[in-house]
């Protein structure tokens, strides 16, 4: 009995599992989605490894923070991009706010250096002091002023305002505007102890903070008085600045006054700790006194320490 199956029929019976085949079937999932999802797992797993395996970069970094006199700190910054150029793990963070801030941070562990333009008073003995370079602080006037000189007593008596017009002392005719420096700073310390005045006693018109704010509160006004860092102010002078360094006590305010000792008003620059300086502290304090860093000293105008 022949088959009522047609011969086009059964071939199309035959081509029916192996075309099934054809469009990629295994154990009823598709091949290509199989893929994908093992591509999917073994990237997973990839990222999972190296998030665990990884350090926050946060976590290598050291940071270093300084503190305090707003004089030593651009020489501190300057120093502390070259120390980071040789540790590449360490961050230096310089902050200004004045000598004393440096002082009282470096004593409470807020700062691991503090900054004083001064050498350390009696009640701060339990420190420790490191002396990085030397300065100097003198009477800054106006370039335009003709005052050439003032004498001690000429000096204490414009601060304390028995003075008030630069005609009394050689100048033109016009009233003089004193500009002291705020509280905290040793710049005001050490010019009240060298002339012998309490700072209730001085009468500004103007009260600044660091250096530079005196430099431009001065070359801006013709008539203005103030003191400031020798290295700051020699500096300013030397590329433009409208200023000029008054001579105190017959002997010319200059870097190298300072350096051959002659200069009256002298002050070591110092970094400060809480205590004897070890690891990172002790590297820096290091490399802040050798002569790497000699050149940064005398770019500021200040002077570098005798070897």
């Amino acid at each position: 009995m022949q088959s009522s199956i047609s011969p086009l029929q059964r071939m199309a019976g035959r081509t029916k599992q192996p075309l099934n085949r054809m469009h990629g079937t295994c154990e009823g999932v598709p091949v290509t989605k199989k893929l994908i999802f093992i591509v999917f797992l073994l990237l997973a797993a990839w990222l999972s490894w190296t998030l665990w395996s990884t350090p926050p970069a946060s976590s290598t970094t050291r940071k270093l923070v300084l503190t305090g006199s707003s004089t030593v700190a651009p020489l501190a910054a300057e120093i502390g991009r070259r120390f980071e150029t040789l540790h590449p793990d360490v961050r230096v963070d310089v902050q200004t706010g004045g000598s004393s801030r440096g002082v009282n941070d470096a004593r409470a562990g807020l700062a691991d250096i503090g900054m004083a333009s001064r050498a350390l008073k009696t009640s701060e003995e339990d420190l420790y002091s490191f002396t990085i370079a030397l300065d100097g602080i003198s009477i800054i006037v106006n370039r335009s002023n003709p005052a050439a000189a003032l004498s001690r007593q000429q000096i204490i008596e414009i601060y304390t305002g028995a003075i008030t017009n630069w005609r009394e002392v050689g100048g033109r005719d016009a009233p003089i505007t004193v500009v002291n420096k705020a509280e905290g700073h040793s710049t005001l310390e050490l010019f009240l102890h060298h002339f012998g005045l309490q700072n209730r006693a001085v009468k500004p018109q103007v009260i600044i903070g660091d250096n530079q704010q005196g430099i431009k509160t001065v070359a801006g006004n013709p008539n203005a008085i103030g003191y400031v860092s020798i290295g700051s102010a020699e500096y300013e002078a030397g590329h433009g600045t409208p200023i000029k360094l008054l001579p105190l006590e017959g002997v010319q305010a200059s870097v190298e006054n300072v350096r051959n000792g002659s200069f009256p008003l002298a002050r070591p620059l110092n970094l400060v700790t809480q205590s004897e300086p070890a690891g990172i502290v002790r590297d820096f304090i290091e490399f802040a006194r050798s002569e790497q860093v000699r050149e940064l000293v005398e770019a500021q105008y200040f002077v570098p320490l005798a070897r």
